[in-house]
């Protein structure tokens, strides 16, 4: 499998960032790693290994970043609003600077679909639902899609915009709504075992129901824990069975 590990100094968070990339071609599925993970969670927890039919078969394009929820809502020395700033600075970072590198490695064409587990499964959703014009979907798998679970009970208006369920039902501007509208990739997927939250799922779909936004939800059965056999289950299937 074809693997590149590319870095650069990041304007938007002034830190070094680094970005994995396995594959030659395809679409381009970003990755969003969990909790205080790393670009090579992914890999270290074998995702690429069941990922390695449609990366080699030039299907999928993978590319994983690092996250920064170590320096923000994760990081309890941190007062609140420093960490809804860092939050909103990781956002631009992946706008400003993440997809026009995905565009560099592939081509102003290629769908760009986010996707993540837990409070990856969050901020994948999160990135698409803000900016559908320049990201065309979401795999999410196990997500609760309120940032305020991660705030300890800290509001304003950067957790607002970041959190989906508080934000899209108040989305009424046509140019984002037209977007999300118009794409058929939103998957919102979710197990029924130990430490899942299905609930938290069905209402966000339910809020995109509401909004006539398409999408699917994916309830899986109480087999389904919230740890990686469940995940490495979920995205090969949505990959092979959806793209």
């Amino acid at each position: 499998m074809h693997r590149e590990i590319h870095h650069w100094y990041s304007p938007s968070l002034n830190k070094h960032m680094e970005v994995g990339i396995w594959g030659h071609y395809g679409f381009a599925l970003l990755m969003l790693p969990t909790a205080g993970a790393d670009y090579l969670e992914y890999e270290r927890f074998q995702m690429m290994d069941v990922l390695a039919g449609p990366i080699n078969a030039g299907k999928v394009k993978v590319f994983s970043i690092n996250s920064i929820n170590s320096e923000s809502w994760l990081n309890r020395n941190m007062h609140p609003r420093h960490k809804a700033i860092r939050h909103t600075q990781f956002n631009n970072y992946v706008y400003n600077e993440v997809i026009p590198f995905i565009r560099s490695k592939t081509s102003n064409n290629t769908m760009i679909i986010t996707t993540g587990a837990s409070l990856g499964a969050l901020h994948s959703a999160n990135l698409y639902f803000k900016r559908p014009d320049l990201i065309d979907g979401v795999i999410a798998m196990s997500g609760v899609y309120d940032l305020q679970t991660y705030t300890d009970g800290y509001y304003d208006e950067d957790v607002y915009f970041n959190s989906p369920v508080a934000y899209l039902p108040n989305l009424n501007d046509d140019y984002f709504l037209g977007h999300l509208r118009s794409k058929h990739h939103c998957h919102i997927l979710a197990g029924s075992g130990a430490y899942e939250s299905p609930e938290a799922s069905r209402t966000l779909s339910g809020i995109l129901s509401a909004k006539g936004i398409p999408h699917e939800l994916d309830i899986w059965g109480p087999d389904m824990r919230h740890d990686w056999p469940t995940w490495r289950a979920m995205l090969p299937y949505y990959i092979d069975s959806r793209f």
